[in-house]
């Protein structure tokens, strides 16, 4: 029986051992396969950070829940894949490339499966953070594989490929989860994720030579735990102060203390960090002015742009009655767009100042905001698709230069945590502003429900005749009798003042969004481009 079991498992190995060996690293084709194995796992990581936004409706209908709970499908992701990034690095330079590189898929993969069988949203939840620890594997450590593999005159248009697979999920993210949740059901939009993990896996097994790094650092226990705890703790309590199922609103003991640990453990991490020699994170890269200010703007804009990815398709689905392909389709031209002008602002920012695009960018985007503040629910198509061509120009327009402009006067050995720290803060910032602006949403909803329905006054002429009419409507056209209409006229304008409420709720919010995209464009201002570094 024990033969029985190996011997299948023998040949698989002996079969991967075959066909790994018709791949020669010192072949100038093996990068560029190399190159296409990365690229199937940063498309699978990125999607599944869109894919999930045109489902949510679905799922919350699904399983009975609001947007305050709902939420966390997003944010647990986007909070492991940020724990996992500093932490994916070392673990590369002790256990190998590959084989992290390999744990990453098999994670993402793994996570995917449960996902598409959860019977709850607590289980959900649960199996995004699976996913998003695989994630947080996949993006540095293909990335750095990049890098190392491919010569200084290569790497760019190696690096520009790579970014394809990350703009286009942006695109085709949305429209492909819009597609499965109408055609099929919303758990088909992880479960797709199965056979390309698997296929993943394989070429990985097949393709990549292992690496190890000569440098060991050591690993930073007190510092990745003080960190792991900081972050979900933050957020549980920012998320769930204003919650329908806290009571005792931000005065509730539950939230109190999860402010206070977060306090605690965000001082033991940077005591930690700043005061061993080998530290998880390389906090001292912060004294650097560029990269300080950099990445401030990079927290603050994720606050506004991912923060507000999620409403769109809420807004879209439950206020306009798009599908939830209809609304995947309304940001296929952000990354196409984006694909288009990164490039092209990377060669521009070589010729002028950089800071230039950088604020173009970030004002095309508080206008993009802006313009999705005037949303209601008789907005026309035209006016949501200019506010998404501006948003994917603007996002061209900034990530390029503001993150040369990070690295520079970074030595080349610290080139990783740079990179490293650069996502983490920008999936941070994101991760708070879905937190933020999903409590601001469900406040301002049952703010704009009370003011609506404070000036309705029942003895007024105008109420009189609007309920005469709609109540005329029913039993001529409904069949109701004249005392149901009564009821049914009463519902059919509270239900009307809900979906104002919401839709106003959503504008608030894209408000909200628009300023803090101004605020990040302040510090630009005192970046510090010389004519000696402008070609970055």
């Amino acid at each position: 029986m024990t033969m029985l079991k190996i011997k299948p498992f023998h040949g698989f190995r002996e079969f991967i051992r075959k066909q790994s060996a018709t791949f020669d690293d010192q072949s100038p084709t093996y990068r560029w396969w190399l190159l296409a194995n990365v690229m199937i796992g940063t498309f699978m990581a990125v999607l599944d950070a869109t894919i999930v936004n045109v489902g949510l409706p679905k799922i919350m209908a699904s399983f009975g829940v609001g947007i305050d709970k709902i939420e966390w499908v997003l944010t647990a992701y986007m909070l492991a894949l940020a724990v996992m990034l500093p932490t994916s690095g070392w673990m590369a330079d002790r256990f190998g490339y590959k084989r992290v590189y390999f744990l990453g898929l098999f994670l993402f993969t793994f996570g995917s499966f449960l996902c598409g069988y959860s019977s709850s949203e607590d289980m959900l939840i649960f199996s995004r953070v699976i996913q998003g620890l695989g994630a947080g594997a996949l993006m540095p450590v293909g990335m750095a594989i990049i890098t190392r593999e491919f010569p200084p005159e290569q790497r760019t248009l190696a690096l520009g490929f790579w970014s394809i697979a990350s703009a286009a999920s942006v695109s085709f993210g949305p429209l492909i989860g819009g597609y499965l949740v109408d055609n099929f059901s919303w758990p088909l939009i992880f479960d797709v994720n199965v056979p390309i993990g698997i296929a993943g896996m394989l070429a990985t097994a097949i393709i990549q030579k292992e690496y190890r790094s000569s440098l060991k650092r050591k690993f930073d226990p007190v510092g990745f735990i003080s960190v792991s705890i900081f972050l979900p703790v933050l957020l549980y309590a920012l998320t769930e102060g204003n919650a329908s199922s806290n009571s005792g609103g931000w005065n509730s003991p539950i939230i109190l203390a999860c402010f206070g640990i977060s306090v605690i453990s965000l001082t033991v991490f940077l005591v930690t960090e700043l005061t061993i020699k080998e530290p998880l994170i390389e906090l001292s890269l912060f004294r650097g002015y560029n990269f300080a200010v950099s990445n401030l703007v990079i927290f603050i804009f994720g606050i506004g742009m991912f923060g507000s990815t999620f409403l769109l398709p809420l807004y879209l689905q439950n206020s306009l009655g798009y599908t939830a392909i209809q609304a995947g389709a309304v940001f296929l031209p952000v990354g196409i767009i984006q694909g288009i002008a990164a490039p092209a602002t990377g060669i521009l920012s070589n010729k002028i100042n950089p800071k230039i695009p950088i604020i173009i960018g970030a004002l095309l985007l508080a206008i993009s905001f802006y313009l999705n503040s005037m949303l209601s629910y008789l907005t026309e198509h035209w006016f949501i698709m200019l506010s998404l061509y501006l948003r994917g120009l603007a996002m061209g327009l900034m990530f390029s230069p503001l993150t040369a402009i990070a690295t520079l006067g970074v030595a080349k050995e610290k080139m990783g945590q740079a990179s490293g720290l650069i996502n983490v803060l920008r999936q941070i910032g994101g991760s708070f502003g879905v937190a933020v602006l999903s409590t601001l949403l469900t406040t301002r909803v049952i703010y704009h429900s009370q003011s609506y329905g404070e000036t309705l006054d029942q003895n007024s002429p105008a109420f009189q005749g609007v309920m005469a009419n709609i109540g005329n409507f029913l039993v001529h056209n409904v069949g109701s009798t004249a005392s149901n209409a009564i009821q049914q006229g009463k519902f059919l304008i509270m239900s009307h003042i809900n979906r104002q409420a919401f839709v106003q709720a959503i504008s608030d919010d894209f408000l909200i969004a628009a300023i803090i995209t101004l605020i990040s464009a302040i510090p630009v201002f005192f970046l510090r481009v010389t004519k000696k570094n402008k070609e970055l």
